[in-house]
């Protein structure tokens, strides 16, 4: 059990948020185009400023990282002067204007800063503002994390910070992260006026097949099997769905690893043999049996849909988990019918499939106009469409809520949890 801990443990740092991998994989391009922009300014030895944007969890801040690292090693490599590099979350400044006192900080750092963050500002505008004693003084690469914190009701210090790299004599590279697309446009529109409106690179949400990668790339370092491939692809499939934010799949990745924790720490102590027993059970283990534990121990899909519905909670889901009994099996029924494509069914059809799960569940089924009711409660309540006939049973059926937001519902309940684990297995993964 112990190295099974320490397996999990490995896992859950692999995939932790504050993990930085050795590669930054589906953020090349945006990447490169940082970096491209960083080495001419260092080669020109000319001042410049960039603006990334783009939704929480879509790599910038990361991807700036490691642009900032290349980009020390290059000019070391090609004999450019090293540029000074000052990261700032701009989260954990006491006041906005408190950012001149750090850039000040790092171009005369054996000069004693003034207390006053106005003198700061104003000591840094002289010393771009004339042409320097020595050639000696670097490029500084200033990286502005959080950037949208330094938006003032006058928006001066953002307007301030940004100007610095228009001073005559300026080796300021400033690098501006933040989330809103349109924070140059909005903020700074006097920028445009002065000629100093940043390079923006935006960075988009990641789709479904950009997430399964990067998941796959954090767990190529373990040398065991930790997910059903099926479960990583619907993880990534309704993270992009719902925002496309690597963060979140992470998080819903780490979730889904300390469900099967449980669940072994469970199963370990219902797991209580004697020793004539313990003997006689590894007798009869064979290679098979190890592979087929070895296939247990992973997370399945019916771990990822409850991990998945902690974090992507509906309106909807509570709605299916409030219904009656039956009324759930109805819309259970329904989603193992309308999986694979299928449009629409008939009520007949849908009652054929709710009478085999009853049967498969020994829950004594209601009537055929008992069913025809609950048909209709549930096209009240936005859950099932009913379309129009004079025959019940011909009436035309469809679903109007997402299959897997009926797995994520039912699945928390413990009658339906059997169920909807082989219903996971053979349908939610194509």
């Amino acid at each position: 059990m112990e190295s099974d801990t320490e397996q999990m443990r490995a896992v859950k740092e692999a995939l932790h948020v504050s993990t930085a991998p050795s590669t930054v994989v589906c953020r090349e391009n945006e990447q490169r185009r940082v970096l491209e922009f960083c080495k001419a300014c260092v080669e020109q030895e000319k001042a410049g400023n960039l603006y990334i944007c783009g939704c929480p969890g879509t790599g910038k801040s990361l991807s700036m990282e490691k642009a900032k690292h290349l980009l020390v090693d290059w000019a070391k490599e090609v004999g450019h002067q090293q540029p000074d590099v000052l990261s700032i979350n701009c989260t954990s400044l006491a006041k906005t204007s408190d950012i001149f006192s750090k850039i000040l900080g790092e171009a005369q750092p054996r000069k004693k800063v003034n207390g006053s963050t106005t003198s700061a500002l104003q000591q840094l505008q002289n010393l771009y503002s004339q042409k320097p004693r020595s050639s000696a003084m670097k490029m500084m690469l200033i990286i502005a994390d959080e950037l949208d914190y330094l938006i003032t009701k006058d928006r001066a210090v953002l307007h301030d910070l940004f100007l610095l790299t228009t001073l005559p004599f300026s080796r300021c590279i400033l690098i501006g992260i933040a989330n809103a697309i349109d924070l140059a446009d909005r903020f700074l529109p006097r920028l445009q006026s002065l000629n100093c409106k940043p390079m923006v690179v935006t960075f988009r949400a990641y789709d479904k097949d950009q997430i399964l990668t990067i998941l796959q790339e954090r767990l190529l370092a373990l040398p065991y099997l930790v997910f059903q491939p099926q479960a990583l692809e619907l993880c990534a499939r309704k993270v992009a769905a719902a925002s496309g934010d690597m963060r979140k799949a992470l998080c819903v990745c780490r979730s889904a690893i300390e469900l099967l924790e449980a669940e072994l720490r469970k199963s370990s102590r219902n797991f209580n043999l004697s020793t004539v027993e313990k003997a006689l059970f590894e007798q009869q283990t064979t290679a098979a049996d190890i592979l087929r534990k070895q296939e247990i121990d992973v997370v399945r899909l019916d771990h990822m849909v409850v991990a998945l519905s902690k974090t992507y909670r509906t309106p909807i889901v509570d709605t299916i988990q409030s219904l009656p009994q039956h009324q759930q099996i109805v819309l259970c029924s329904a989603a193992k019918l309308f999986h694979g494509g299928k449009k629409d069914t008939t009520v007949e059809e849908l009652n054929r499939s709710y009478m085999d799960f009853c049967k498969s569940t020994l829950i004594p089924p209601v009537g055929s106009m008992e069913l025809s009711t609950i048909c209709r409660v549930l096209n009240d309540q936005g859950l099932l469409k009913v379309g129009q006939s004079r025959d019940d049973k011909s009436k035309r059926v469809t679903l109007r809520v997402d299959e897997a937001d009926i797995a994520f519902a039912l699945q928390g309940i413990r009658f339906f949890r059997k169920c909807f684990r082989q219903f996971c297995s053979k349908h939610i993964d194509s």
